[in-house]
């Protein structure tokens, strides 16, 4: 699933304004019990990141302490607190990729990409993650970019891919 994205938000009027974008899907939520995961993935969905306007405004919205959403969103690796490229992409640093090399992998894209891991560039197009596993094990090395994935990959089989995206892109 292809998410749309919008600019991050800046000013209390433009948060009061983007609140109204997920509004809706966090009102349906008041009351209810486990509503904190389903509401993040919502205002994620929406912004690509958790503004913390947003949270706030949800807090208020569900009677729910800030400091509870927060845990939670602290909690789980998929929520994200600033925004985040258009492609994510995600190098595998699991055993078998990391005995065939992953380091390179991540030192490659670090230099094509000119960020260092955990980064976005700063055309916003691609964010860089070392990840635990992809469960790819017989692909190692291995990255994904959404949800496609790249195995066996050399220093230049890599930067290749992220030059073949970006030609698209430009197109």
């Amino acid at each position: 699933m292809r998410i749309s994205r919008i600019p991050p938000l800046k000013g209390e009027e433009s948060v009061i304004e983007d609140y109204q974008l997920v509004r809706e899907k966090v009102q349906k939520y008041k009351g209810k019990k486990g509503a904190t995961i389903p509401v993040l993935q919502s205002i994620q969905e929406v912004f690509g990141f958790l503004p913390s306007g947003i949270l706030k405004s949800a807090s208020a919205d569900l009677g729910l302490p800030l400091s509870d959403m927060y845990g939670v969103a602290t909690f789980y690796a998929q929520f994200r607190f600033s925004p985040v490229g258009k492609h994510i992409i995600k190098v595998c640093h699991g055993t078998a990729c990391h005995v065939q090399n992953a380091n390179a992998i991540t030192d490659a894209l670090e230099e094509v990409l000119d960020i260092r891991d955990g980064e976005t560039t700063p055309d916003g197009l691609f964010t860089l993650e070392s990840v635990a596993c992809l469960g790819c094990c017989s692909l190692a090395p291995v990255m994904m970019i959404g949800n496609n994935t790249y195995g066996k990959l050399t220093a230049s089989s890599c930067a290749k891919v992220i030059r073949d995206i970006r030609s698209n892109e430009n197109n």
